[in-house]
């Protein structure tokens, strides 16, 4: 099997295919859309994993996220134990500030009990807020609020339960369009706040997500609406102990919470990478339904592969009595057939790839907001899984071709 040999079965392969176009097109369509379909959602799955990614470690890296269960990305819904979970506290968050050495300071998330909040300003009115309220050192916590224009609110606006607020980026635009809204009252649920400021997108925001952040300080928002109960904890720990503050923190919130020596945390405490691991959890299976989806393709495009080269074998039979009979081996017909089936597939695995390509800058160009890049993972893949196709799939065919007994052969009509 020499290499002049592969050459001359590369030529023979692509003077079939050139003679039967239709035919080879359609013999290998599975093939061509399994192949896309790895590299098209390959590339949108690498190129958000890498925007999540980023997003999630844009918190800091000595940011941990505390509450009463798992956050972020899960498979599943919350267990009976998790839904019976009584809620963080204020208290909770003073302990782990007053009895955490390895921890900077501790940030409390006031939640608003659920239903729809409005933001209304002269006519505008603004739906599904990310309405909270927190503390000043909410601010300084993974840049969640860089101020686009104004300031943050004050420890002292907090204490002293002052009408104030900030806003998100997406909710100025929507209610004060380009005008200034420093000092604007601004009505929320029929309670009417002074904004102080306008914070950016935070570097953390997902692609595609809105800015509909309204935050007031803590307790003024326990005081405008006092059926709020559940806390998120934004605890930041000093630099370089971030280790020693998740242990401190869980030694002290299991103390406060009651939770017996023998029984697991009734909280549950999130890092970034910890996020990034959860969110890959998610996308493993994700990827794997893709991997299932074009097996599909893949395996019908096969089939008429093999279907395809038993009828080739059909209609070249005096052919290779001829060629048996000027003294070609079995191992020459194997590797002639072999060869075409993987031209064939191979050809079809090129045209599935700049399809995915395709398909990928399609998606980037129609949501620019969805990231895109084609792995180079998928792309060896695709290769790799259309030349394999055409050697399983043709190894059958080229058998059958190769046990054919030359004075048969000749015979054929």
């Amino acid at each position: 099997m020499t290499a002049g040999a592969v050459v001359s079965g590369v030529k023979l392969a692509l003077d079939s295919i050139r003679a039967h176009k239709l035919r080879a097109f359609l013999t290998t369509l599975g093939v061509i859309i399994g192949t896309s379909t790895i590299i098209g959602v390959g590339s949108i799955l690498a190129g958000f994993d890498g925007a999540i990614t980023n997003m999630l470690r844009s918190m800091g890296g000595n940011t941990l996220i505390v509450f009463k269960f798992r956050i972020g990305p899960r498979v599943g819904g919350l267990s009976p134990e998790e839904r019976t979970r009584k809620p963080l506290t204020l208290e909770n968050a003073r302990a782990i500030a007053e009895r955490c050495p390895s921890v900077d300071h501790v940030s409390p998330f006031l939640f608003p009990s659920r239903g729809i909040h409005v933001a209304r300003y002269k006519g505008q009115d603004y739906y599904n807020l990310d309405m909270g309220g927190t503390e000043e050192g909410y601010a300084r916590g993974g840049g969640q609020a860089e101020m686009k224009a104004g300031r943050f609110f004050t420890d002292i606006e907090n204490r002293h339960r002052l009408p104030v607020a900030v806003i998100g980026e997406d909710v100025y635009k929507a209610l004060f369009s380009n005008i200034d809204a420093v000092g604007k009252s601004v009505e929320l649920d029929g309670h009417h706040f002074q904004i102080a400021g306008v914070m950016n997108r935070p570097a953390s925001s997902p692609p595609g997500a809105n800015d509909n952040r309204f935050l007031l300080p803590y307790f003024t928002m326990r005081k405008a609406f006092p059926s709020a109960v559940e806390h998120m904890l934004v605890v930041v720990a000093r630099q370089g102990q971030m280790v020693q503050a998740a242990d401190e923190l869980r030694a002290v919130l299991r103390i406060e919470r009651r939770v017996p020596h023998n029984k697991p945390d009734d909280f549950y405490i999130s890092s970034a990478e910890q996020m990034v691991e959860d969110f890959r959890r998610i996308t493993a299976v994700t990827a794997l339904v893709m991997v299932v989806l074009s097996s599909i393709g893949l395996l019908v495009g096969g089939i008429g592969v093999m279907n395809i080269m038993l009828v080739s074998v059909t209609e070249r039979t005096r052919e290779i009595g001829i060629r048996k009979a000027v003294g070609a081996r079995r191992a020459d017909i194997v590797l002639q057939f072999l060869t075409e089936a993987v031209v064939l597939t191979g050809m079809g695995g090129l045209l599935g790839m700049v399809l995915g390509w395709m398909i990928s800058k399609t998606a980037s160009i129609v949501f620019p907001s969805l990231p895109t890049a084609v792995p180079l993972w998928a792309i060896a893949l695709g290769v790799v899984v259309s030349v394999g196709i055409g050697l399983f799939f043709g190894i059958w065919p080229a058998s059958k071709a190769a046990r054919l007994d030359p004075v048969e052969a000749l015979r054929y009509e």
